[in-house]
């Protein structure tokens, strides 16, 4: 895996809805909201439940585990990321789909459905979440 600096990368920036969020990150753990009222999980965090309305939203823990359910490979990657560059739209075992940079050595052995773990990755003050493959891609 090519490593470069991560100073030039960029850092989401909170809203009020997200800050919790991106504060459980930050300190190692990847949560989803689930309504009270519904049970049902869902992304990107916000202060109502987008299937009910309900505005009784816990952050509770994931399983840190997903499947790829769509990616890219881009041969051109953004400034301060080194191609090929996989970003992934992930299944998480909870439900909502979470979209990532998957870090793995073989790009092009990367297939839709394979097993992915959350990892954090520590950008200056800030961490990301970012994903691994579970399987043989490595």
């Amino acid at each position: 895996m090519s490593d470069i600096s991560t100073d030039s990368r960029p850092v989401p920036l909170p809203t009020p809805d997200t800050q919790e969020w991106f504060d459980r990150i930050d300190a190692g753990e990847l949560t989803v909201p689930r309504c009270r009222a519904c049970a049902e999980f869902f992304l990107y965090p916000r202060s109502c439940c987008p299937r009910c309305g309900a505005r009784e939203v816990d952050l509770v823990p994931a399983a840190g585990t997903g499947t790829v359910a769509s990616f890219v490979v881009n041969q051109r990657a953004p400034a301060g990321f080194a191609p090929p560059y996989v970003l992934a739209l992930v299944e998480l075992a909870e439900g909502p789909l979470l979209m990532g940079h998957v870090v793995t050595d073989a790009p092009d052995a990367l297939e839709v459905d394979a097993a992915v773990r959350v990892a954090f990755e520590q950008r200056g003050e800030r961490r990301v979440v970012r994903f691994e493959p579970t399987g043989s891609v490595a």
